[in-house]
């Protein structure tokens, strides 16, 4: 026995430095990285408007399993508008962000058109992608009204409206926002929906 100490004693100090170095080394394979690709997703349920950097968190995926249009990096997306509501957990793409990502999915040769509509309470009731016509109601002529745009797609809507109406983004044609602007100088605006 004590011929099997006194190797045991003289080398103490290297089996010490190696039972050191092995748990430093489990202890870094326990906090390294998860394998996948971090990609960011909405930290809580977001109801639209900007977002602020609480907002988002990041998950990992398969290389596979990440969307076209993903962002990794914080910066490139905090401060942008949400084209609407999102879920906790959702992934955030170009197409889930007001911008160039968002229009050219819905079709070329449009913009985003903020409209003004007298009744804010409507407004909660529109979603993301509806379709709508907006109503154009002239203040000297009460009893007429027009057809302002035909067939607009609903972009984004406020969470809450005020006393001078809701705000909407609409992707219209040049033309339309052009017409839209006008109406809403003279006249209140009101929206039909279409049946999805």
């Amino acid at each position: 026995m004590r011929a099997l100490s006194r190797p045991l004693a003289r080398h103490r100090r290297l089996i010490a430095a190696l039972l050191a170095a092995a748990s430093v080394a489990c202890a870094l394979l326990a906090v390294r990285q998860p394998p996948g690709v971090a990609v960011l997703a909405a930290a809580r349920d977001l109801p639209g408007g900007r977002v602020s950097a609480p907002d988002v968190t990041v998950v990992r995926l398969p290389p596979d399993a990440v969307p076209d249009g993903a962002f990794n990096e914080k910066a490139s997306i905090v401060g942008r508008v949400l084209s609407g509501p999102v879920r906790r957990g959702e992934l955030l793409t170009d197409v889930r962000l007001l911008g160039r990502g968002f229009l050219s999915a819905l079709g070329s040769g449009l913009v985003a058109t903020p409209v003004r509509i007298a009744d804010a309470d409507a407004a909660t009731l529109l979603s993301p992608g509806d379709v709508v016509d907006v109503l154009a109601a002239f203040r000297q002529e009460a009893a007429q009204a027009i057809t302002v745009a035909r067939e607009v797609t609903v972009v984004t809507r406020p969470a809450t409206g005020s006393v001078e109406g809701a705000l909407l983004v609409l992707a219209t044609t040049s033309e339309q926002a052009i017409a839209l602007a006008r109406a809403q100088s003279s006249s209140r605006l009101s929206v039909t929906v279409h049946a999805r």
